[in-house]
């Protein structure tokens, strides 16, 4: 059995898409017989109340990594796996430098990272001058020392997994000497597929909200930010309902995150029921809140229609996207500037332009009067979807943790500065 050690920054999957994430990993990798710890916030591990997930740091300052490099050597782990997203660990940089700490104290066993988002958030600190801070940073990147927007979490890695194309690109060309590390393994939908019966599953959605059967549902899954589009979305479904009475429209998801905590979270909430009822669509449209994963895939499961308007796009990234898929819904969505090549290429999403009210209007119009459509769309994105599972992944991270526990691994006879 291989036993591994998890960092992350945040481990309360209700209110973090990476901690739903590292969740699911786990439950699948558990099948593979691989167990696994979870070194997080001592907030995170009362939450989570399970003795697989410690409390170590207090926060994730430079100050914290003490303790927490203490707790990773106590941890007889035979493999550190860190998950890195900027926002979990509130956007601050000293888990930059834990890789180096380590190495520093002895830890020679592999350390695996994951990078959910990179090439857009770099140190620039006003203090600094620029133009020495940028020779600074391409100084070391070049000698492939450090990284210039994630320090030494890269450079000392054994392995390093992204989960998209977009960020494997940009790695390589700032990092062409990690080149042979870099393994691409996507996300999985970030909720199970209901057993239940679509027919059953709308009949009761209908029985919930009091809608009529002959309702078309519409459905929006995700954490509830300004940045989603639902703005846009209640005005383009103001214009559907006028054409199509019998349209209705599920928005499922919690709305308090990291992203967007308890006093803004609780007033983007009554910013959205204020328009909802500005636009007389309070019949229509039901804001369900964060459901458990059983409950929003019956929501799903009674859809007809999935839509993400998401201001800045969609791409594989999305947990939402494919849990929609997944739930054989055929799914309009924001096209992203650098949408995956993988799923620009693949026919069943119908791609609007962002924050554009009449082309989410025309296409949302467009599948509720084609329901043949609808379900060649539904079956094509099952179909696709169907590479992401949990087992997928699972299987992509043991090939994964098997290369880097080989005798000879990439970083074992590579010295720290």
């Amino acid at each position: 059995m291989v036993q591994i050690a998890i960092v992350a920054g945040s481990y309360i999957p209700e209110k973090c898409g990476v901690a739903h994430y590292t969740q699911h990993l786990r439950e699948s990798l558990s099948l593979q017989n691989i167990e696994s710890v979870v070194l997080t916030t001592q907030q995170a591990a009362q939450v989570a109340s399970d003795p697989s997930v410690w409390g170590v740091v207090d926060d994730w300052d430079v100050t914290d990594l003490l303790p927490l490099t203490k707790a990773i050597h106590q941890s007889q782990a035979e493999i550190l796996h860190i998950q890195h997203a900027a926002g979990t660990y509130r956007f601050k940089r000293a888990i930059f430098l834990l890789p180096l700490l380590l190495r520093l104290t002895g830890w020679q066993k592999p350390i695996v990272t994951t990078i959910h988002e990179y090439g857009w958030w770099e140190w620039q600190p006003k203090w600094f001058p620029p133009q020495l801070l940028e020779i600074c940073k391409m100084w070391g990147q070049q000698r492939g020392w450090w990284d210039r927007e994630d320090g030494f979490l890269l450079t000392q890695s054994n392995a390093i997994i992204v989960t998209n194309q977009t960020a494997a690109k940009a790695l390589i060309e700032r990092l062409p000497q990690q080149k042979a590390l870099v393994r691409q393994v996507p996300i999985g939908a970030n909720i199970p597929t209901a057993t239940d019966a679509s027919k059953a599953a709308r009949q009761a959605i209908c029985q919930r909200y009091n809608w009529p059967e002959a309702s078309v549902i519409f459905a929006f899954f995700g954490f509830l930010h300004p940045v989603k589009g639902l703005e846009i979305l209640f005005s383009a479904f103001q214009q559907v309902v006028a054409v199509h009475p019998e349209a209705r429209l599920l928005v499922i998801g919690g709305v308090e995150s990291l992203a967007l905590p308890s006093d803004q979270a609780a007033q983007y909430w009554q910013k959205l029921e204020a328009q909802i009822t500005t636009l007389d669509l309070a019949e229509q449209i039901k804001m369900t809140g964060y459901l458990e994963a059983d409950q929003t895939s019956k929501h799903l499961a009674g859809a007809d229609i999935g839509v993400l308007p998401f201001n800045h796009g969609v791409t594989l990234k999305s947990g939402s996207l494919l849990a929609l898929m997944g739930h054989a819904l055929p799914v309009v969505a924001t096209l992203a500037p650098d949408l995956d090549l993988e799923l620009v290429q693949h026919p069943d999403v119908r791609f609007i332009p962002p924050r554009d009210v009449e082309a989410l209007t025309k296409e949302l119009n467009y599948l509720f009067e084609n329901p043949e459509l609808r379900k060649q769309l539904g079956y094509a994105g099952k179909t696709f979807s169907q590479k992401f599972s949990w087992s997928t992944i699972a299987q992509a991270h043991e090939n994964i943790y098997s290369t880097v526990l080989q005798p000879v691994s990439a970083l074992s006879n590579r010295s720290v500065i």
